[in-house]
């Protein structure tokens, strides 16, 4: 691919652990909604993944682990045959062009809804603390309920939905596994001190609270490989209400934590706003340059993500503050969005209205650079 030398460094080739990527562009995890309604992915959702395989490495949406996982309708799941079958259709397409394909795991914790898991199923949390969102089920919006709190047995058995959702997605095809610790999910609800109100060995202290996370991550690479396994995590976030008193201790126990796993890499995400959130801290100097203090603290590769343009992601490369960088929205309207950066050409212009729903349009519909348009 001929690129400009403004984004050279960012289209370097890079090793990953086993991987060798041909350069250091991400897709960013980004849910989509085009599951069937029991998680199992569909043929378009192949042919996204496949469009959009420019880059050095895929990471998928993020997938329900469990049934007792599922959040929110139609997103995909990695707990049954089914899923795994379907799974390793999307996995050979993307291989097909050269780019490795990790899966994000996913457990909502207290946010979803039992009409949206079946089976007399409710969310569980590590404590009884509803949150104040509202949640899209078959029949609308409705308020996020109370969710269970966690008994042992089922932080146990949570942990080692983990280890079975990182077999099955490498059974898939897929060259590892990213654990969704960022944004208030699961692992954030026990990590922070506003959703995890426990005095047990799952909660009180920094370091009961972070256990959940860092033996989840411990059993996946256990059962795959520590080479297979990734985490993401959003420093500072407050989104989905969960927060701690001192943020930047959180992560100052918790990165090195994980970096004695010797992880595959650490995602790390920049993120200022969701939709029309705002989602960080405001106060402190850590607050101010996420990647520099992950930086500083995580001892293999890092992928840094949050709005990101070309230059500034370029720039993040050439310093050396992150080895590799993460784009999400504009690889929606931009399926070649590789080449796009590299040469400088428009993007796409951005359509949220179709971010979300169960058609193709606005999802496999959009083109490539044509530079006779």
């Amino acid at each position: 691919m001929e690129t400009t030398t403004e984004v050279a460094n960012l289209f370097t080739p890079i090793e990953v652990g086993p991987l060798s990527l041909r350069n250091r562009m991400a897709m960013a995890p980004m849910t989509r909604s085009r599951a069937m309604l029991d998680g199992t992915p569909t043929a378009m959702m192949a042919d996204y993944y496949a469009q959009r395989a420019g880059a050095g490495l895929i990471v998928s949406e993020g997938v329900n682990i469990s049934a007792e996982a599922q959040g929110f309708i139609h997103v995909p799941g990695i707990f049954t045959d089914a899923h795994t079958s379907a799974w390793r259709k999307v996995t050979e397409r993307v291989h097909a062009q050269n780019c490795a394909f990790v899966m994000q795991l996913w457990h909502t914790g207290r946010i979803g809804h039992p009409d949206n898991m079946g089976g007399g199923l409710h969310p569980v949390a590590p404590s009884a603390l509803a949150h104040d969102r509202t949640v899209v089920t078959p029949s609308g919006l409705q308020p996020a309920p109370v969710p269970r709190e966690m008994t042992d047995q089922d932080i146990r058995r949570t942990i080692d939905d983990y280890a079975q959702a990182s077999r099955r997605a490498i059974a898939a095809g897929c060259d590892g596994v990213e654990i969704h610790a960022a944004n208030g999910y699961l692992p954030g609800q026990f990590l922070h001190e506003s959703t995890n109100l426990r005095e047990d060995a799952w909660g009180g202290d920094l370091e009961r609270r972070a256990r959940f996370l860092i033996e989840s991550a411990r059993a996946c690479a256990e059962a795959v490989g520590s080479q297979r396994v990734a985490v993401r995590i959003t420093p500072f976030s407050v989104f989905n209400g969960a927060r701690s008193e001192d943020d930047s201790a959180v992560y100052r126990y918790l990165v090195p934590a994980l970096g004695e796993l010797g992880l595959l890499y650490l995602h790390v995400v920049t993120a200022e706003v969701a939709g029309n959130q705002t989602v960080v801290r405001t106060d402190g100097d850590d607050v101010r340059d996420v990647v520099g203090f992950t930086r500083a603290l995580w001892p293999g590769t890092l992928m840094a993500a949050g709005g990101y343009d070309r230059r500034k992601a370029d720039e993040e490369i050439r310093t050396g503050r992150a080895d590799m960088v993460a784009f999400g929205r504009d690889f929606i309207g931009n399926p070649d969005l590789p080449e796009r950066l590299a040469k400088g050409h428009p993007l796409t212009e951005r359509r949220p209205a179709d971010w979300y729903g169960a058609a193709e349009t606005g999802y496999t519909d959009y083109p490539s650079f044509d530079p006779r348009q």
